[in-house]
């Protein structure tokens, strides 16, 4: 892996994998009693969020806090932020702060980029969602969850619909999702589609009922209200009926297909309660999972340990540090190195 994680376009095939097998050896200790790795002792993690946020911040800190770093939320409001102090002058004092990871979420496309590039800070940089832009981890969680209900990628037809427009988990996802080798389709009115979106790696089509019947998993995504500043449908009820996901279009879908949702959900507009709440649904899964996956990232950021998992090298390396810091009660709930 790279120093920062700011796209999902940064990712070779080799890299999205490691991850995505790193996580899973990770989400195999939630089912046991100490969750808690030793890793990251004695590393800082910020959360720098400059828009509002409770899934993503909170998954970061539960990550983050599992691997045993000191984490510090730092939100825009009520901060120096709201005084008129700009980005450059936030991440010079976390440089000072000796902060070893900042996750950041920026309202500006761009800003985590900026962040990791301008020679601020000197710390790793995971991008949580950069205007409309990306939002890495979300599409990684998606193809861990996607991988564990479908098994592989390869020939997977994923569909993706609704407010492309606005959406970073819809450029994130078709990105990575075309690396690992599935075919992704965007199904959006014509206002909600992005310049440009025909270079993308992907089909584009309008008709969500010609998709759903060729779909292996089917997301929705959130009509971003608040980014919006015209009208780019005619009501919510004429939306939901050409492109809303109900239990009549959920009956289409093929048999082991499954329904998902970045969040927060509309329901009623975007996906039916049926819909939300069917054993199709993995949207809970989902979050579940962005846990394990963010601990994933964090761990292979800033333990510098990639080569070391699954390698008796790393094993031993972890088993020395545990007896050496008395934790033996961790040693049997490290993934593979974790400790190196």
């Amino acid at each position: 892996m790279k120093r920062h994680l700011l796209s999902t376009a940064d990712l070779s095939r080799d890299d999205a994998v490691l991850i995505l097998d790193t996580a899973e050896e990770i989400a195999r200790l939630a089912a046991r009693p100490i969750k808690k790795l030793p890793t990251l002792r004695g590393r800082t993690v910020v959360n720098l969020f400059f828009e509002d946020s409770t899934r993503t911040r909170t998954s970061f800190e539960v990550a983050a806090k599992r691997l045993s770093a000191d984490v510090i939320n730092f939100s825009a409001k009520g901060s120096s932020v709201s005084k008129g102090e700009s980005l450059k002058d936030t991440a010079l004092t976390l440089e000072a702060m000796g902060a070893d990871a900042v996750v950041v979420r920026h309202s500006a496309s761009g800003a985590a980029y900026r962040l990791a590039n301008a020679g601020w800070s000197s710390s790793h940089v995971v991008n949580a969602g950069d205007g409309t832009h990306e939002h890495p981890t979300q599409a990684l969680l998606d193809a861990f969850t996607m991988r564990r209900h479908l098994g592989g990628f390869d020939g997977r037809r994923v569909t993706v619909v609704g407010d492309v427009l606005h959406s970073r988990v819809a450029r994130s996802n078709v990105r990575l999702l075309a690396t690992l080798g599935a075919r992704v389709t965007l199904v959006a009115p014509p206002t909600l589609l992005p310049v440009g979106v025909e270079s993308w790696p992907c089909d584009v089509s309008y008709d969500l009922d010609a998709a759903i019947p060729g779909s292996d998993a089917i997301m929705m995504l959130r009509v971003q209200r608040e980014r919006m500043n015209g009208g780019f449908f005619p009501t919510q009820r004429e939306y939901s009926r050409r492109y809303g996901l109900d239990a009549q279009r959920m009956a289409k879908l093929p048999d082991k297909a499954i329904v998902m949702h970045p969040g927060p959900m509309v329901r009623g507009m975007e996906i039916s309660a049926a819909v939300a709440d069917s054993d199709r649904s993995v949207i809970v899964e989902q979050v579940a999972n962005g846990v394990s996956v963010r601990m994933a990232v964090l761990y292979l950021l800033l333990s510098g340990s990639e080569s070391a998992i699954g390698s008796d090298e790393g094993q031993a390396q972890g088993h020395a540090q545990g007896q050496g810091q008395g934790q033996n009660q961790h040693q049997n709930t490290e993934p593979k190195g974790a400790a190196a």
